[in-house]
Parts: structure tokens; sequence; C-alpha cells
């Protein structure tokens, strides 16, 4: 499947809207996005709409990819540092890839235009996530190139009785 990535694309109410459809249809999947499911549009937006109030002061980026129809079926959000000793990394948040393209390439073709876009940024040398324990993520983003730099067991919960891992990772970009 041929995906095509753009960072910073307009927010259109067309690309707001696919964003939330497809943190949604992720979430219901069992993706790891921050929502356990099941979830509606509905559900999603406020947490949408935080991450596009950041987009609009400048403190993050959009990368989204699209289908040949022009469907938004991955983003991610690159969020840059306020504090002056570490506006030298990003954060990525919210890395999506619709479920009907998993196991197809596009998460790595998602991670290295992330990696990509990150390098087109002035003085960035490193690119820092975190992903919940269990989810077999961890070896994603090895096989991205990231590494694991630390752990808080259990520090997400989902139930209550299902505890995961937060593990953070690092990817030097020089």
């Amino acid at each position: 499947m041929s995906v095509r990535f753009e960072l910073d694309p307009a927010v259109t109410p067309e690309v707001r809207d696919g964003i939330c459809a497809l943190w949604a249809d992720v979430s219901n999947a069992g993706g790891a996005v921050g929502f356990v499911p099941p979830v509606t549009s509905a559900d999603i937006r406020a947490d949408l709409l935080r991450h596009l109030a950041a987009l609009a002061e400048g403190r993050e980026r959009l990368l989204v990819g699209r289908d040949a129809d022009g469907r938004i079926v991955a983003n991610a959000f690159l969020t840059l540092n306020q504090h002056r000793m570490s506006t030298h990394w990003l954060w990525v948040y919210t890395v999506m890839v619709h479920p009907s393209l998993q196991g197809r390439g596009v998460g790595r073709a998602l991670m290295a235009a992330v990696s990509g876009a990150a390098r087109g940024i002035d003085g960035i040398i490193g690119l820092r996530l975190t992903c919940r324990g269990g989810t077999g993520l961890r070896r994603f983003y090895e096989t991205c190139g990231y590494r694991e730099i630390g752990r808080a067991p259990r520090a997400i919960k989902l139930a209550d009785d299902d505890f995961r891992d937060d593990v953070t990772m690092w990817l030097d970009l020089v």
C-alpha cells in the first residue's frame, strides 16, 4: 500500500475529522493510543482539540499519511520541548496506522517519515516516545532504530486488574 506523508498539513475540517476517525478506529481495534475501547469520535475529540491547539500555538507539528484516495490512514504528533535544556529533542505522540493496514509496512514508513521530518527541524538530535508494555510496540520501535531507555512498572491502568508498564524509547538522529 502506498501512503503519502505530509508534514504540517492545513488543519481543515477534513483533516481534523480524518484524524478523529482514525484515532477511534485504532482505539477500537485495541491500539495503545490513550483510550480503552469502545470509544467514539466524540470521546476522542477533546484530546484531539488539545493537540490542534498546540499546533496552532507552534508547540507541535503534525505528520499525516494519506492513502491513494486522500484518506488519512496514519499520523503522529511531534512535540517541541519548551524547556531551554531540552529543545534539542522532540516527543513523538499518538502514533497511529489504520488497523486495516497493520503488517503492511505502513508503520515503518510512518516512523521513517517521523525521523525524516525531525531531521529537517534545525537543532533536533533525538526523538523520544513512550509505549504501553504488553503490546509488542517496544519490539516494533526497536526495529525502527529506537532503544528502550526507561520503564515505569504498572504505570498504565487499563482496568482494575490490568496494569501495564510505561516504556520510554529513544532514537538518536545524529
